[in-house]
């Protein structure tokens, strides 16, 4: 049992650190979309988690929290990324519109 709290103690505190680190972070993503800022398709959180693996902070999908769903129109949008159930924190995604 000792051995359990203290995996979830070392746990917490390296989510704690990456928290720290991703706290106000921009991840910039770029999707095609039309004259009026609406995409072709959507931004989802598997294309978030595989942004904020490429800058160096390996996240899964599902700690991607998107409660409106997949980002559809040009702009920054707020998104949580849960690292631990009680470590939340937001990250900004730039949704950069590549007009076809």
């Amino acid at each position: 049992r000792a051995d359990l709290e203290k995996a979830a103690a070392e746990k917490l505190a390296t989510s704690q650190k990456q928290g720290e680190k991703l706290s106000g972070l921009t991840v910039q993503i770029s999707q095609k979309s039309g004259v009026d800022g609406r995409l072709f398709g959507s931004v989802t959180n598997f294309d978030i988690a595989e942004a904020l693996t490429k800058q160096g902070f390996p996240v899964e999908k599902a700690q991607i929290r998107m409660p409106q769903g997949p980002l559809k129109t040009v702009g920054d949008h707020a998104v949580s990324v849960a690292l631990h159930t009680d470590v939340v924190v937001e990250v900004t995604v730039a949704v950069l519109g590549e007009h076809a």
